[in-house]
């Protein structure tokens, strides 16, 4: 007998691919798919609600069009996922929705009725080191309000963020946060960082206080210093302000405050917004900011909207340069335990704000816009924790499996199947090779209601069993012994091949 030849074997291991996902991105089963789907009903219904329209852009944009803020063109790499097409343009995959909707608006100007409201649900990329709860790919959803310069629709998006949480089941355990980059740019004109040449300061600034939640007061004063090192030894170099401007700038985002429920509320918010007056001093852009900021909580007000749910906040900034007044946050506002025990919480699941520049780069006249995102995932993740049962559902049944006994006559089983669709009933011919017993083993892996069988003497008949796997299941764990099993053959039943699809449906019924 002649031995395997050992180098021989070792070559085609070693030919073999390793089966590994890129890391920072994630596979999704149908269960998860599935739930994730009745959480984004959810949210168009909402934004529909509020006079939104779908729209799709694509994956891929000219990567000039994602923005200036957002890759570098001499460093196409950086930030996004990026290559060169054959006439060496370069093309980005879509960091975010807001650029591919500035780009679409400005493309189809005159087409499209004006202020648009639209809304678009889609994967977006960031070519970033990903860790935990940081993915290279994610999905978001976003309504933006493009043509309306006045506040007021940026009051309607932060009730819509309001709305569509209610709706998804998080009534009382949220919070808008409002606050406005005008009020911030009057603070950085304050401690002497305006003008062109302080821009890239600015954004570190702006970047550094977008993560007091996650790193508390003591790590947004190291990134406005000289900066930080994280937890991995990764050092990430700071604003470098001076100690008094640093401390104007935490005292100014540090600033919490409610109206007392019993008292008058707009009084309250007079003395807040002018206590805000104070930091931005002589800045008419600070004091535009205040007085866009007090309209908003005043619409808020007026629509309804109380304090527990929509509310002014100096520590909302939103990291990108592009928004240029009101931005906001919304923040989950309850602790979750994790699968490890541990208590976690979320902060925020959405945010935006208005951008009215970023259209206006594709036209000579300016175009304001506003509007903001929601992390899909993350709100999904938060959704899990809670035991939300808007992800339940109702139990989606598995496919009818109509099993092979004798291949010979494999097209007598295609045409059970080819009945029970026809009927609108889920089913499947089983593919595989294997006996009955591993057969019956793969309907219950595929969660299938019941199996269909037929044997030859069945087709002599004109007949089917019909084995209802669930009932069975149930059963089971009633009978001792394998003898008492067969005698029994619990849930199990012979039908007509013409009665077969009504006896199926009977036993859907009966389950769900």
């Amino acid at each position: 007998m002649a031995k395997a030849d050992p180098k021989k074997a070792d070559s085609t291991k070693a030919d073999t691919l390793k089966a590994r996902l890129p890391r920072g991105f994630v596979d999704r089963r149908a269960d998860e798919i599935a739930a994730q789907h009745r959480m984004l009903e959810t949210i168009r219904q909402s934004f529909e609600l509020y006079g939104f329209e779908a729209l799709e852009t694509p994956f891929v944009e000219y990567t000039e069009s994602l923005g200036k803020f957002l890759p570098d063109l001499d460093r196409p790499n950086e930030g996004v996922f990026s290559f060169q097409d054959d006439d060496e343009s370069w093309l980005s995959l879509r960091y975010d929705l807001t650029a591919p909707l500035a780009r679409h608006v400005a493309e189809h100007f005159d087409a499209i009725p004006k202020p648009y409201r639209s809304f678009r649900a889609g994967y977006v990329f960031r070519n970033e080191k990903p860790g935990p709860g940081r993915f290279r790919q994610f999905m978001q959803c976003d309504a933006d309000i493009v043509g309306a310069g006045s506040v007021a629709a940026d009051a309607e998006i932060c009730m819509l963020m309001a709305d569509t949480l209610e709706k998804l089941g998080l009534s009382g355990q949220y919070v808008i946060k409002v606050n406005n980059r005008k009020v911030l740019d009057g603070v950085m004109e304050a401690i002497g960082l305006s003008g062109e040449d302080k821009a890239g300061q600015r954004l570190t600034v702006l970047r550094a206080i977008d993560k007091l939640d996650r790193l508390g007061v003591e790590g947004v004063r190291q990134l406005l210093g000289e900066g930080r090192k994280d937890e991995s030894g990764d050092f990430a170099k700071g604003a470098g302000l001076a100690p008094n401007a640093i401390e104007r700038i935490l005292a100014y985002v540090s600033f919490q405050a409610a109206p007392d429920a019993e008292g008058d509320r707009m009084a309250f918010w007079e003395q807040f917004f002018g206590s805000w007056s104070e930091v931005v001093g002589s800045s008419e852009t600070g004091r535009e900011g205040i007085a866009e900021l007090h309209a908003i909580m005043r619409l808020c007000a007026a629509a309804g909207y109380g304090h527990d749910r929509i509310r002014a906040d100096p520590s909302v900034v939103r990291g990108l340069e592009y928004y240029t007044g009101p931005v906001y946050e919304a923040e989950l506002t309850f602790p979750v335990t994790n699968e490890d025990g541990q208590t976690v919480r979320f902060g925020s699941v959405a945010g935006g704000g208005r951008y009215d520049g970023l259209v206006g780069r594709f036209r000579a006249e300016p175009v304001p816009a506003t509007g903001f995102s929601i992390g899909v995932s993350r709100l999904f993740s938060a959704l899990q924790l809670t035991g939300s049962p808007l992800l339940e559902g109702t139990a989606k049944p598995g496919p009818v499996v109509v099993l092979v006994l004798d291949r010979d006559n494999i097209a007598d089983y295609q045409r059970l199947v080819a009945r029970l669709r026809e009927a609108g009933i889920r089913a499947e011919l089983y593919l595989g090779g294997s006996g009955m017993k591993a057969q019956m083993k793969y309907a219950d892996r595929r969660g299938s209601p019941c199996a269909i069988i037929q044997g030859s003497n069945e087709r002599e008949a004109g007949e089917v069993q019909v084995k209802d796997l669930i009932e069975g299941a149930k059963a089971a764990g009633a009978i001792a012994s394998n003898a008492e099993w067969k005698a029994a053959r619990p849930a199990q039943f012979s039908v007509k091949e013409d009665e077969m699809v009504e006896r199926v449906r009977e036993v859907l019924a009966r389950h769900f």
